[in-house]
């Protein structure tokens, strides 16, 4: 089957506003770089969920399907167009075809338009200038996404409808153009837990009734389970496992798809599940982990993930927070840590002597004997009053083929070139 919408490695980035005389003399500010290299197909009629935590870049790519935010590198054709070829005039064109539900209906609807006024202005600002018609094909949006009779709601503001009434509004104005995909950011977590199945219900009729195909983004992995075909997994701005919805649950395969799963609420008390949680909290977008971007937080990591000089830096201030370690007398051996801060295979620090900043980093080994790091250290050489410390380099793992996924991980053999279209 056709695709209806081609992501090709897609990358948004966005430029960090640096102080006054940085962007006055020209120096490098940085990047975040919210979507990185994804390659994606949707298929008509399918329901793809983009899931991920705050951050993973999932709403980014969202609205890149729009051209709401540019591709900084990449191409998204939609039938057959490349979005970054199109002027304003054929993006609002193109608007026709892919709509958006956002995630908050308050934000979504203007406060001063009525239900029949808000939902017709898409129409009237795609073309339709007989009232007569927008008015017919507001009735019938309305009785779609079931708000009847239609004569109740249609002269009401959105401070008299309930949060499920509202997103049903937002829902009718988004299929009153006939679109072929939806672009769904969270489309039921700001409605109360009553209504949320009954909004999902009424977007799985609206794809059957209409052939709709959707992309629905959300961080609820039990309400992608029931809602999508396949999942996407983000992480940074990258797809790190991607495949059908089954089989993602049954037999998750990137040790960040089993802490999301990990991290599902049990309703009931007597069930209490081991929590394996990832440690720490997600890097900086800005300077990103080398190597696996999912690294420094993984419980399965190995010396091919790519540790870097600020996962040494994170793993002696944890040695310091315990209640043994002797602070102040191994902080004026080690010296200044910034030097560790730049994202570097190659770690040079210490001022107290090498053979007393090997005797830190051997007490550290001794501490954690599984810590991963250190399968990583492919070398300690003594550098002046310190050391340095070499590790593996290793790219980001790309997507590969593992059974009934594709998953970007070296915990798994290539069994072929990642196919993200299956």
């Amino acid at each position: 089957m056709s695709s209806l919408v081609e992501v090709r490695d897609l990358s948004v980035y966005f430029e960090l506003r640096g102080g006054t005389f940085a962007r006055l003399f020209g120096r490098d500010t940085g990047l975040i770089k919210a979507v990185d290299g994804v390659t994606l197909d949707l298929r008509p009629g399918e329901v793809v969920g983009l899931v991920g935590e705050s951050g993973s870049g999932k709403s980014t790519l969202g609205r890149a399907l729009l051209g709401l935010v540019p591709a900084t590198h990449g191409s998204i054709r939609l039938k057959d167009q490349d979005l970054a070829d199109l002027n304003r005039r054929k993006l609002r064109e193109i608007r026709q075809v892919v709509q958006m539900v956002f995630q908050d209906p308050n934000a979504a609807l203007n406060p001063s338009m009525t239900v029949e006024e808000a939902v017709a202005d898409a129409l009237r600002v795609h073309g339709v200038r007989s009232s007569a018609e927008r008015r017919t094909r507001v009735v019938e949006a309305l009785e779609r996404v079931g708000l009847s009779p239609v004569e109740l709601f249609l002269s009401k503001y959105p401070r008299d409808l309930s949060g499920g009434q509202k997103q049903r509004v937002v829902l009718a104005r988004a299929i009153v153009l006939d679109p072929e995909l939806l672009v769904a950011d969270e489309p039921v977590s700001m409605l109360d837990m009553s209504v949320r199945a009954k909004i999902l219900q009424l977007m799985l009729d609206l794809k059957n009734d209409l052939g709709l195909t959707y992309v629905y983004i959300t961080h609820d992995l039990a309400t992608a389970k029931y809602f999508c075909d396949r999942i996407a997994i983000m992480y940074l701005g990258r797809v790190v496992e991607i495949g059908p919805t089954d089989e993602i649950f049954a037999n998750p395969r990137h040790p960040y798809t089993k802490a999301l799963l990990a991290a599902i609420p049990e309703p009931d008390p007597d069930k209490a599940l081991p929590r394996d949680l990832p440690r720490g909290e997600i890097p900086d977008a800005a300077q990103p982990p080398l190597g696996c971007a999912f690294h420094p937080r993984c419980p399965e990591a190995v010396s091919a993930c790519g540790w870097e000089s600020r996962d040494l830096r994170a793993l002696l201030e944890e040695h310091w927070m315990r209640a043994d370690a002797a602070y102040d007398e191994e902080q004026n051996v080690i010296g200044d840590l910034e030097a560790l801060d730049d994202p570097s295979t190659i770690a040079t620090f210490g001022a107290g002597g090498s053979a007393a900043v090997r005797a830190i980093l051997d007490r550290m080994r001794a501490e954690d004997t599984a810590e991963p790091l250190w399968s990583g250290v492919t070398s300690i050489q003594d550098s002046g009053s310190g050391v340095t410390v070499h590790f593996e380099p290793a790219p980001s793992p790309a997507l590969r083929r593992a059974g009934g996924v594709d998953v970007a991980c070296v915990l798994y053999p290539n069994e072929g070139t990642g196919r993200t279209s299956d």
